[in-house]
């Protein structure tokens, strides 16, 4: 990899699990009754074709990983589960009463903070609730994010019970130093057991999360780190990028920028994991994401159905995604809308008959277009587009930048379409950014997003 291109392109760029990003939403623009009307519409127009999504926060964690940037509550106190629940739950009863008739669930997950936080019996408490006015469709998939040290047979079997078949492991390093730096402690044997336990009851996608660049990060340590993945062989693996986001995230002062590896050895982090990971067995599928050939992911990505979502990538394509609980982001393709992030204004809000949401944006026709064409080149590698849209103000100024990134070797420009190269997959965040219209007329004074690279 040419070191100048890297140099280049090591820039704050956002992840694009959404277009427009959460720090360019027009906040002024957005009323809740739009937001319920993009609901109402979207629902009635593809809930009985495609089903809907649906996510679920769940905060708690009982220490905190100095490295996570999601929104966290750390506490030791267990009683929070059951009234957060309960709210959840109300929550999904407000959604069920816009919707006006049974949704069809397509994709349920769990995430966190660390969903195995909560008993396995409350888990199961909030499952058979928003499952009891719902119908499955036929090709519903369940998933949930653990953290290895605390997850138990017993969670496990109740949640595939119910019909989880995927997990996410948060493995990160497995390297002592680094792990105690973030706060993220779990031996090998701890991901085993949890791995080889969920195996045996038929979970059939295992995720590992893997990080580099993290705080005292090592050449040595990383291999060490995916050699001992490697053995495990889960059937998928996010492969990404450390945000450092201190200005977002007071956790991650615990270190400093001095104890973050250079640009340059980052660099060679990624090579070297991408490398032992290709070479182990599994294929790239579109950013940070690698599997084996036999999981759907790969799949999907073959058959061009892979999906993004504020979830990640997924097999499973829905125009409709509710979130529920504190700091959810719901997406109805034309319109986002969060939460509140604060646990105990959640609690007294849905407590009081009220929706959650404090914010959130109305798309327009030119976020639309935008917004496909970032998903394509996340998704496929590739874009076209019709001789109207390009003319379009936001598609054509993207376009004449992406000129710059096509000079690279990033891209291949033709007139009605577009593709990465095999060098600009490392760079995706950056080409993207290039069609991010948003960004551009209103540039930030500070520091947003993470580095890319």
């Amino acid at each position: 990899m040419d070191p100048k291109l890297i140099e280049k392109y090591h820039v704050a760029a956002p992840r694009y699990t959404s277009y427009p990003t959460v720090p360019y939403w027009d906040i002024e623009g957005f009323e809740e009754e739009k937001w319920l009307h993009a609901v109402r519409g979207t629902f009635n127009h593809s809930n009985s074709r495609d089903g809907i999504s649906l996510y679920i926060h769940l905060p708690f964690c009982e220490s905190l990983c100095t490295y996570c940037g999601c929104n966290t509550r750390i506490t030791r106190n267990h009683k929070v589960e059951e009234p957060y629940l309960k709210a959840v739950l109300k929550e999904w009863s407000m959604y069920l009463k816009i919707f006006g008739r049974q949704p069809i669930i397509r994709e349920l997950h769990l995430g966190g903070g660390t969903p195995t936080f909560f008993s396995a019996e409350n888990l199961e408490f909030l499952i058979k609730g928003l499952l009891k006015d719902a119908i499955l469709h036929a090709e519903a998939e369940f998933g949930f994010e653990a953290h290895p040290a605390n997850t138990t047979d017993e969670h496990l079997e109740s949640l595939y019970n119910l019909g989880f078949k995927r997990l996410s492991l948060g493995v990160q390093d497995f390297d002592p130093l680094v792990q105690l730096v973030i706060n993220r402690i779990q031996s090998v044997d701890d991901v085993a057991r949890v791995t080889e336990s969920a195996r045996s009851k038929g979970y059939n996608s295992i995720n590992y999360d893997l990080i580099y660049g993290l705080p005292h990060q090592t050449i040595a340590g990383l291999a060490a780190t995916i050699t001992a993945t490697l053995e495990l062989k889960p059937d998928r693996i996010a492969f990404y990028s450390y945000a450092h986001v201190p200005w977002v995230k007071p956790g991650q002062r615990r270190y400093t920028e001095k104890d973050l590896p250079s640009a340059e050895v980052k660099q060679q982090l990624y090579e070297l994991g991408r490398e032992m990971l290709k070479a182990g067995g599994y294929v790239e599928v579109g950013m940070d994401h690698f599997t084996l050939v036999t999981d759907s992911l790969y799949k999907a990505a073959l058959e061009g159905l892979l999906h993004r979502n504020f979830m990640g990538y997924t097999q499973q394509y829905s125009k409709l995604m509710v979130g529920l609980g504190v700091s959810s982001i719901s997406d109805s393709w034309s319109a986002f809308a969060q939460n509140v992030k604060k646990v105990e204004e959640y609690l007294e809000i849905v407590n009081s008959g009220r929706l959650p949401v404090f914010k959130g944006h109305i798309l327009n026709a030119e976020d639309l277009i935008i917004r496909m064409h970032i998903l394509n080149l996340m998704c496929k590698g590739k874009t076209s587009w019709t001789l109207a849209e390009a003319q379009t103000k936001a598609l054509a100024a993207g376009l004449e930048r992406m000129k710059l990134i096509e000079a690279d070797g990033l891209v291949i420009l033709e007139d009605t379409g577009m593709m990465v190269t095999e060098t600009g997959k490392r760079f995706l965040r950056n080409i993207c950014m290039a069609l991010d219209s948003r960004l551009w007329a209103n540039q930030p004074q500070t520091q947003l997003f993470s580095m890319a690279g």
